[in-house]
């Protein structure tokens, strides 16, 4: 017996965000990338495949054996494709939800919420484009990169990781046209000492018009301390424990610095992608 996705259909507050939906999805496949992380493939209806870089989806994930998870996890999207009707997630397995995930066979269902969240954008003067992140969340700049080398974009992904072999998405990364650097913490060449010489010799060549990066708090702050000291722009994709995923529980509240002082965003409806200035670490 084939199982199709049903689609139930979430109206947002107009000129906000786009419509969001909940479906199920079937999964297609669940399996490991290394000794850390899995890739989740899932059969999606269109409704859940208009999505944008950088966004999120909220997972209503299986309960493990003896554990009962009772939100929904958010988790960046990894992947999306609309003609082929899938829709990607990539994980590490953590807790209850990601175990959880981890049980799912192919043929099995999925429920999923979203896109949900604003995401990346690409203004037309941003032409060599510099990705740095470490470990999952390179997840959350593979649908950037795929984007960028579609409008014509240069692009340097920066991979760091605890071992080499842990750096996640090379292979894809350089399928999009990337130079990729891969830096771990074994040799050292994951530091922010190290990182600021060869971030420093690629704007000194002139080859950076922005910044990319998400969740890591070490390399927010040297991408902002680069980024004020040489006038380069760029974008974050913040982290944050979160409840709804809507904006109405308040949960993944945090600041965010403005002209006029430190105000407060919830990272799930005014992000969770955000200028990299006015992110606070």
């Amino acid at each position: 017996m084939t199982l199709s996705p049903s689609v139930l259909s979430v109206p947002m507050a107009p000129g906000v965000l786009p419509r969001c939906a909940e479906a199920r999805c079937v999964v297609r496949s669940n399996l490991p990338v290394n000794g850390e992380y899995r890739l989740l493939t899932l059969d999606a209806p269109p409704e859940v495949l208009d999505c944008q870089p950088g966004q999120f989806f909220q997972l209503l994930c299986p309960e493990p054996e003896g554990e009962h998870p009772f939100l929904r996890r958010p988790m960046s999207i990894y992947g999306y494709d609309a003609e082929a009707g899938q829709l990607q997630f990539l994980y590490k397995v953590a807790g209850a939800g990601t175990r959880g995930l981890a049980t799912l066979r192919p043929g099995g269902m999925l429920n999923v919420l979203g896109p949900l969240g604003q995401g990346f954008s690409m203004p037309q003067h941003w032409q060599d484009l510099l990705l740095v992140a470490r470990g999952v969340g390179l997840a959350t700049l593979a649908p950037l990169a795929r984007a960028a080398q579609r409008s014509g974009r240069r692009l340097t992904a920066i991979c760091s990781a605890r071992r080499p072999e842990l750096a996640m998405s090379v292979d894809l990364f350089r399928g999009y046209g990337a130079e990729v650097i891969v830096v771990h913490d074994e040799d050292g060449s994951s530091t922010p000492e190290a990182l600021r010489g060869l971030i420093e010799a690629r704007i000194a060549a002139g080859r950076v018009d922005a910044f990319y990066t998400c969740g890591s708090s070490r390399l927010l702050r040297l991408l902002q301390d680069l980024g004020q000291r040489h006038g380069i722009p760029g974008e974050i994709a913040m982290e944050q424990q979160m409840a709804c995923g809507l904006g109405m529980c308040q949960a993944c509240v945090r600041p965010f610095r403005e002209e006029g002082g430190i105000v407060q965003r919830r990272v799930c409806r005014e992000g969770p992608v955000f200028p990299l200035l006015e992110a606070i670490a």
